[in-house]
């Protein structure tokens, strides 16, 4: 049995009380997996297109591609697994503004400052890493709500991965670029490398760093340089000097085991004269090792600082 409606005007209907819009926007779970794939496919495309046809009208696709793809998915992946209530406007500023700032302060305090030397690498690391956590302090100085370890561990890493980022992309074109024209297989095996290394670098290194400082921020938005903050820029920069030296540490090694001494001639230059294949073995074994060995000390660190943050110290 049905009942008809009252007499009368109709009445709307009063709608329920309205939900505020969320403060982030709704990206789908799994996106940096579709960017790297999506991405990988789309360089591996454009690199067989330039091989083919030698149009060097390419070569910005594939710089571009190849120097921005792990970056940018490792971003991604940070912002779907722990920042999403940071918003993307803090990992996007930190990302693209903090990267540059970060690559443009190196490259001016590197050209005045660094020397070749023993200490070329320290120098550097110092730089390099001062820059970056610099950016990080300058593109977060309105936002003084984000604070706390897990805030510092991803925008840091989103700045470090910016900062790698645009410094691949000038390591592409300088390894493109040679006497003889345009050499597309230095170009792809530079990206490749890089890629393949990207995760473990600049990212890993400024969000350690990253970390105890924004851990250490005061409530008002005030950064504090603490001993602890000195410390732990000073370890990261430990790093990035022992990562940048893998090199010329596996030179000496190698000359040290054929009987020739610690030659600093040898770790300057970075090749032994008319190696041998034991010593290309060793080489490899030995800077491939070394490399290993500063990755796993930077997971460690950057898994060490997550434990200790339940993740409640953000907004």
């Amino acid at each position: 049995m049905t009942h008809s409606p009252p007499p009368g005007r109709p009445r709307a209907r009063i709608p329920g009380p309205l939900q505020p819009p969320p403060p982030y926007p709704r990206i789908r779970a799994g996106l940096w997996k579709r960017c790297l794939g999506g991405g990988l496919a789309l360089w591996a495309l454009t690199a067989a297109v330039t091989y083919a046809t030698r149009d060097t009208t390419l070569l910005p696709t594939l710089i571009l591609l190849g120097s921005f793809l792990v970056p940018v998915a490792f971003a991604l992946w940070a912002y779907e697994r722990h920042g999403r209530d940071l918003g993307v406007s803090a990992v996007l500023g930190c990302f693209l503004a903090g990267g540059t700032l970060g690559v443009l302060g190196a490259s001016v305090m590197e050209s005045y400052l660094v020397r070749p030397s023993w200490g070329m690498f320290v120098t550097v690391g110092l730089i390099e890493e001062t820059a970056k956590l610099g950016a990080l302090v300058f593109v977060l100085r309105r936002m003084p709500g984000i604070r706390g370890i897990r805030a510092g561990l991803v925008l840091g890493g989103a700045v470090g991965f910016g900062f790698a980022a645009l410094e691949s992309a000038g390591y592409a074109f300088d390894a493109a670029v040679s006497t003889e024209g345009i050499d597309l297989r230095a170009l792809i095996e530079t990206e490749i490398l890089r890629g393949v290394l990207a995760p473990f670098g600049h990212g890993l290194w400024t969000a350690i760093a990253g970390g105890v400082l924004l851990a250490l921020r005061r409530p008002n938005g005030r950064f504090r340089l603490t001993a602890q903050v000195v410390a732990a820029g000073l370890g990261v920069t430990l790093l990035h000097a022992l990562w940048d030296s893998t090199h010329g540490v596996a030179i000496w090694l190698v000359a040290r085991l054929a009987g020739t001494g610690p030659d600093r001639q040898l770790f300057a230059e970075g090749y032994i004269p008319r190696p041998d294949a034991a010593q290309e073995h060793l080489f490899t074994m030995f800077s491939v090792g070394l490399l290993v060995l500063v990755a796993l000390l930077g997971v460690t660190w950057v898994h060490s600082l997550a434990r200790r943050d339940p993740w409640r110290n953000t907004p």
